[in-house]
């Protein structure tokens, strides 16, 4: 009986807690089909908010703004974190754990404290604008990389590495052909956590966006006094579900089953 009771718990503290992320999540859905304006009175279903979404300039041309700044900041950032990783992985003991320290300071640091610095480095060298929002995001993405890719560094095989040099492959095929395959893994996590991490940023943004510069964050914030519009509603619904249907994607492939039943009974054999 007791043991029951503790399954009855601990399956509702966790149903509990996953209500309680993922209910606004689904309230701002049904506002995105609610044919009314208030977000306490029910309208009816309508579609309306999506088809006013995608002809409304002001709110494409944001999000455009944004896909492109979080598509070239995050691959900048990890052309140049895969890169840094390797060096510091290079690093004798003593260094490298000074600049795994100055690695993480980015992330301990305060986005207002970033952003501001950022802001006075940039008005002395380059006019505020998507340039510098672009720079802006490349710094606070690489540590991200970074760390996505110093475990893959540490678990690959340099033996092969060396092997493919000692046959006569040059650096650059080996690296492309031998330790580029092993990183694969890390650099796509690093890759997608820099581009998640600048479609979210609004602080960094906010201090180092130039006049016409607005990214969805920043338009959001500049509408809350008037009100936000029904149809972000209907666009937060959009990413909700593809981020939702890659995620899906990535832990469903098919034949990942299959795979990892076979490395299972191959390890068993052994």
């Amino acid at each position: 009986m007791v043991e029951k009771l503790k399954i009855f718990l601990s399956r509702f503290y966790i149903a509990f807690i996953i209500l309680f992320l993922y209910a606004p999540i689904l309230v701002l859905v049904m506002l995105s089909f609610n044919n009314s304006r208030s977000r306490v009175t029910w309208g009816g279903f309508t579609l309306d908010w999506y088809r006013k979404l995608f002809s409304n300039g002001q709110i494409m041309e944001a999000l455009a703004t944004t896909l492109v700044l979080a598509f070239a900041s995050a691959l900048f950032a990890t052309v140049i974190g895969v890169l840094g990783a390797l060096g510091i992985h290079a690093m004798r003991r003593k260094n490298y754990q000074m600049m795994m320290v100055f690695t993480n300071i980015p992330l301990l640091n305060a986005d207002i404290v970033t952003g501001i610095a950022l802001m006075l480095w940039f008005v002395h060298f380059i006019p505020l604008g998507f340039g510098s929002v672009l720079l802006a995001h490349m710094t606070f993405n690489i540590p991200y990389v970074i760390l996505s890719v110093m475990p893959r560094i540490r678990q690959m095989n340099l033996s092969v590495y060396e092997a493919a040099r000692d046959l006569g492959a040059n650096a650059v095929y080996a690296f492309f052909k031998v330790m580029l395959p092993q990183l694969a893994s890390g650099i796509i996590s690093g890759f997608f956590m820099a581009f998640t991490m600048s479609m979210d940023d609004f602080v960094i943004t906010y201090f180092t966006k130039g006049p016409g510069v607005n990214t969805l964050s920043t338009m959001i914030y500049g509408e809350i006094r008037k009100g936000i519009k029904p149809e972000m509603y209907a666009l937060s619904t959009i990413i909700f579900v593809v981020a939702l249907l890659v995620l899906l994607a990535g832990n469903y492939r098919p034949g990942k089953k299959q795979k990892n039943q076979e490395l299972l009974e191959k390890e068993m054999r052994r």
